[in-house]
Order: C-alpha cells, then structure tokens, then sequence
C-alpha cells in the first residue's frame, strides 16, 4: 500500500516517473504539485492555494483547504441551490470528501467514492506513463440516477503578468458569466461586462465599453472574471493550452468534447478582499473542462437554461446500470524559441503524439496516448 505524505498540509500519495513527478490528495482527490522535467529542468505549471499550510481562522469547505492543480467535480459548481433533496457543497463531494484508497504502482493510483448526497460510486484513476510529461485522469461514475453536471477543475499559476498565451480548439459560443461574478459589498471585483457574448478570447467586452484580450495572461490585476466557450462537439478531440514562452514550455489538455462539452476560464488576479484569499491569490487561471451551466450548480445546469437552448448540454443524465467515464489529458510540452501561441493540436502521423503548431509557425511534439479519450488506454 502506498504511503501518505504531508505534502503542502495535506495528507498525499505520489506517483513518478523520470519525467513527472506528482501528488494526490487524499481528500478530495486533488492532483498537485506536479513537476515536470523538460530538457535539463523542471516546471510546476499548477496553483496551490496562498493558504495551504495556515489555519484559516474562517470555517471553509474542504475544497478550499485543500485547492491546488486539478480536480475533478461532481456536481460542478457553487451549488448554492439545492437539487430536490440534494444540497451538495461547492464542486460536489468528489472534490471534498476523503478518497478511499484500492491500489497503486509508483505512477498509478487507483481510488474510490462511496458518494451519499446522491448515492453512487466513482473510481478515480490517475497515472503518469514513463516517457511522456503527461497526466491521465480517469473517473468511472456508476449506480446514479438523474441529471448531473461535472467537470475537471485545472489551475495554472503564471510566473508575471502577460507571461502566458491561453488559446483552445475551435469554439462555438463564448459569454461572459451572465451573473454578478463578484460584488463589491463583499469585497469582490469583476472587470467583463456580465452576460456578454463572444466570438473571440481576443475581443471580450468589458464594463468600461473597451475589449479585453483573454488570450494574454495574467491582465487585469486587482480582478476576478470567469467565462465560458462551448466546444465543438464535430472535433476528435478538443484541446485548451496556455504557452509559457519565457519558461520554454507549453501547457495543454485534451478531451473528448462529447463528453465535457464547455470550457470555463477562471481569472483570479487578486480580485476577492476577502478571507480567505484576501486579494493574494494573483496570477492563477482556472481552465476548467466541463459539462455544466457555467459555475453554478446542479439546479441550475438540469434544468432548461440559455446553454442548453444554444444546443450545448449542460448536465448527462445518470442510469444506474450505466456507467459513465471521463477521460482526460493534461501534459507539458518543451518549445522551441519563437514558439508564441498554439494555433492547432493535432494527433501525429503515427497515432503516438500530438503536435503543436503555434501562430508563429514553429512546432513542438508530445508522446500522448489519444485513444486514451476513447476510454481505451492505448
């Protein structure tokens, strides 16, 4: 049996290969840190939470304690709206409660869910593959009935303001949160106009009747915006990636767009006065691979909403006796000098890597197992 670590205040398990060295947690199921080895160096392209090791004098949900890298959530969302019966906490118990551990090898673990607001299981698959700086995700959800939204919750620190290039595969719906994001009476501040409609990351409304460009990160210091873009669901598979070309390295992942069918993009720039984040939680982007309405919760993503009527689901509906898996990729890639933004993500001409083409015309290859998104690990 694998042994617990704390590691950055929580109690972990660890997977590692020559190229990736990683921690889960065990509550909550939280994948970071992560290391990466490109070339003759690591990178830690995640976020952990300024807080992780302080006794936050304010009563917090587990997912906060804990937050770093990814996570996966069931239901996404803030569910402050109960379902029915059912009153999930924020980002449901997937990314809350205590995993049970089943079996690991130094670069897999295997875990599992007994979940109780809505009764079910999920196993949780997470493995690193040697030869590759690459992260397979894998969550198994069987034995519910009824809708459900969920979705995976990746985090990025940047190192300084403008030091990355976000891009994602072909979109087709783009809106600003449609809500109050934040509100000043609490000491939150949002800078995108509410509700606001997109066809580009580089032309998003803002409240003063300017654009902001979403594709340079981190901007707009001192605030917090969120939005979403609906993926194509005609791709073979969708892809968001954030170049960190004064690092030397690109981050990506990749989905079965059938599967989790938006993308929500979390800007967290010091905009929450707040405790805990109390405007230090700066420079961190969520790049978030859903099946939900926006943050809010499962009421709100089961029931008929402007995403649905736009012919994007926002929640799968649950059979007990079918289950349901989602698969997914998130891996680091060296770039070369010049590399700027990544235009296009494609499988290579074997089936064993993808390559990464940027604006500018230059290249990089990744080893990734793609028919990994297929539910069959290649």
């Amino acid at each position: 049996m694998a042994k617990l670590q704390k590691i950055h205040g929580q109690p972990s398990w660890t997977l590692s290969t020559a190229e990736v060295e990683a921690a889960v947690t065990k509550q909550g199921g939280h994948v970071g840190p992560v290391r990466f080895r490109i070339a003759d160096r690591w990178v830690e392209p995640f976020d952990l939470a300024p807080w992780a090791e302080e006794k936050v004098k304010i009563e917090i949900p587990p997912i906060l304690k804990v937050m770093r890298g990814d996570f996966f959530c069931m239901p996404f969302g803030g569910n402050g709206t109960a379902y029915g019966a059912e009153e999930h906490p924020p980002h449901g118990e997937t990314a809350n409660s205590v995993w049970k551990y089943e079996s690991s090898t130094a670069s897999r673990i295997e875990l599992t869910m007994e979940t109780t607001i809505r009764k079910g299981q999920v196993e949780k698959s997470i493995e690193i593959i040697p030869g590759q700086t690459a992260i397979y995700s894998r969550n198994t959800i069987s034995g519910m009935k009824g809708p459900m939204c969920f979705g995976h919750h990746a985090i990025l620190k940047l190192p300084a303001p403008n030091a990355g290039r976000l891009s994602m595969s072909k979109f087709i719906y783009g809106q600003v949160f449609p809500g109050a994001f934040e509100e000043v009476v609490k000491g939150g501040y949002s800078f995108l106009k509410a509700g606001a409609k997109f066809s580009s990351l580089r032309r998003v409304p803002q409240v003063d009747g300017k654009f902001a460009d979403l594709s340079v990160y981190p901007s707009r210091e001192g605030y917090e915006d969120l939005v979403l873009t609906g993926s194509d669901a005609k791709l073979p598979f969708a892809w968001t990636a954030m170049t960190v070309a004064g690092e030397g390295y690109v981050w990506f992942a990749l989905k079965d767009p059938r599967v989790l069918r938006s993308t929500v993009v979390w800007m967290s720039n010091g905009g929450r006065h707040y405790a805990p984040w109390s405007s230090r939680h700066r420079h961190a982007i969520g790049l978030e691979e859903v099946t939900a309405n926006f943050h809010y919760g499962l009421a709100e993503s089961a029931k008929p909403n402007p995403l649905t009527r736009a012919g994007i689901p926002t929640c799968v509906r649950m059979e007990p006796d079918k289950p349901v898996t989602v698969n997914y990729i998130m891996a680091v890639s060296a770039i070369p000098r010049g590399f700027d933004i990544v235009k296009n993500i494609q499988a290579s001409a074997n089936g064993k890597a993808v390559v990464l083409t940027s604006e500018s015309g230059k290249t990089a290859t990744a080893p990734i197992n793609l028919s990994f998104l297929d539910g069959v690990a290649g």
